[in-house]
Parts: C-alpha cells; structure tokens; sequence
C-alpha cells in the first residue's frame, strides 16, 4: 500500500524503464509531483505519458540528463531549482553495467559515474533544498551483490582489471557507505536518508549482456513491481519517517556486512567523491 503522498515532490532517476518506471507511476497514483529523470526523450516522454494516463495526475514532469556526465547533472540542478522550490523525496536509482569498460565524457569509468558519483552529486546538489523542504527523504537503490566486492581506493575505476558485475558490486558497496556518511551529516535536520537492495530483479540492466545472460535475468528476477516495493516504502510509508542511516530488504532493516560499518572509509570515499565531482562537498 502506497501512501497518499499530495503535496509531495518526488524526483526518480532512471525512471523510464525497470524499477525506476514502477516507482514513478507509483508516486503518481499517490498524487505526488513527480519528476521523472530520463536520459532518452523518446521513451521518457511514453514514460510520462502513460503514468498520466495510469494515475490521473497530470503532475508529472519529464526531465532529461545523461547521468554520466557531469555537466548535464549540473544543469538539471540549475534548471530544477530555477523552477521548483522543494523537494520531499529524491530517489536514486539509475544504474548502468556496460560489458567492456568504458569512460565517460569526464574521463571516469561509466560504472563509478553513473552508480555512484551521479546520485553523490545530484544528491549535494539538491541538499539545501531538500533541507528546506524537511521532513524530505533520500533514497537510493543498491544492492546486496555489495557483499561480494572489496574497497581498494587504488583500483576505484576498475584500472588494474575491468571486469562488470566486479565493478557493479563494487559501486554498490559505495552506495551504501555514502549513505551511512551523509546521513550522519544530516542529523537532526528532518532529511532521512537510507538505502535497499531490491533482490535479483528483471530490468534492463543486464542489457549489454549475452542472450543467455538475459534471458537468465528474466526467467529468474522478480517483476519490477516486486523489486519496486521497498523503494516506494522508503519514500513514502510513515513507517520510517523517522529512520535513517539504514540498509532495508523487503521493507526491513538489515544489518550490512563490518566493511560498510567503519566511519573512517565512508568520510575517506566522501572526500575522494567530491574530488572527482569537482565539488566542495
């Protein structure tokens, strides 16, 4: 049961397709404003288009950024908050996990910018009006393939050995350590910030994968309304207005392996983010 959420400003990454698309109709039905951001025109605009159609509500924006590049992060934030004055709930979800490795415009591998260095900076961006629009959330999709990956500060970018889903885990495993330090930096201000893995779920993430490999995603994942249930708990249940600096599956708190626990890798990952994201974060 999603709850009535008018009033609300809600923004989804990656929302045209997989659980992005699931949470943004969501949200629409609950009567939010939702913005959804997408990366491709087309398909975004059949996205906002059908969760008009689906939900009745015409508050439903489309907004395109290539979440890759920096530059286009940053003039979302600038074009959002020439436009809007709050937002509630900022979900980041989108996820990219290119076969081959690749880089993007910003000279970073696509799999640290996109999982990782995208939601840390959109999320910076935003802070001071998500502060301002208190009691507000952030909430980020990860994954519990972060227990098989290990933090080598050396070998962020994949660079002595590329291999995808070792990478993908990887950024998952940042996902969550970022989550842990920015809602210590957020303490006490209204803003809840957590963090799920939604279980082995069939989207189009695996869309650079063998035949095989895919059709393996969709005979074995759950349905993208499944893996779309504790996103869309996290955003908008009453039930944890309050928690935050948690990891959740299946709508309940669980405790995360010792290696995302320690407070001195989360604080040294933040400085390296903002570096990287050009920031003073």
């Amino acid at each position: 049961m999603i709850h009535d959420m008018r009033g609300r400003v809600c923004m989804v990454t990656g929302a045209n397709s997989g659980i992005g698309r699931v949470v943004a109709f969501q949200l629409a039905r609950a009567q939010a404003t939702v913005i959804m951001i997408c990366r491709d025109q087309a398909r975004g605009e059949e996205a906002r288009a059908e969760a008009i159609r689906v939900s009745g509500n015409t508050r439903v924006e489309l907004m395109l950024c290539d979440l890759s590049s920096q530059k286009q992060i940053r003039s979302l934030a600038s074009d959002y908050l020439a436009r809007h004055g709050q937002l509630h709930v900022l979900v980041n979800n989108a996820a990219v996990v290119p076969r081959e490795k690749t880089l993007t415009e910003d000279g970073i591998e696509a799999q640290l910018a996109v999982n990782h260095l995208a939601p840390f900076l959109l999320t910076n961006l935003f802070l001071e009006v998500i502060k301002r629009s208190a009691p507000s959330r952030v909430v980020s999709v990860g994954s519990g393939m972060y227990r098989t990956a290990s933090l080598d500060f050396a070998d962020l970018q994949g660079e002595k050995r590329y291999a995808a889903m070792r990478q993908y885990s990887l950024t998952k495993l940042l996902n969550i350590h970022f989550t842990y330090e920015l809602a210590k930096r957020l303490e006490g201000t209204g803003v809840t910030v957590n963090c799920l893995g939604p279980g082995f779920t069939a989207t189009n993430l695996g869309r650079d994968f063998s035949p095989f490999s895919r059709l393996v995603m969709r005979v074995m994942g759950k349905r993208a309304e499944k893996g779309a249930e504790t996103v869309t708990y996290l955003a908008s249940s009453p039930e944890v207005e309050t928690i935050s600096g948690k990891y959740f599956k299946n709508r309940k708190i669980i405790k995360t392996s010792p290696a995302t626990c320690d407070a001195a890798i989360s604080r040294r990952l933040w400085e390296i983010s903002a570096k990287l994201t050009g920031g003073g974060f």
